[in-house]
């Protein structure tokens, strides 16, 4: 399997996991407080969205790729 067939697979089933999940979710620590011996902190949880359009682009790219024969 070459290095083009393996990238499809990675942008078909990325593309997949993007329109099944829509998105994902991280937290992000922004302050941190430390007086005496207590420990503050503020953690922020943001949550970025994927498009549905970069999830079938994504398909729709490593469908092509697979499709596509290279110079062999």
């Amino acid at each position: 399997m070459n290095s083009r067939k393996i990238a499809a697979i990675v942008l078909i089933a990325a593309g997949v996991i993007g329109l099944v999940y829509g998105g994902f979710t991280y937290t992000q620590t922004t302050h941190d407080a430390k007086i005496g011996p207590l420990e503050f902190s503020v953690k922020d949880k943001e949550t970025v969205n994927i498009p549905v359009w970069a999830g079938v682009g994504a398909i729709v790219l490593g469908g092509v790729l697979l499709l596509v024969r290279g110079k062999d």
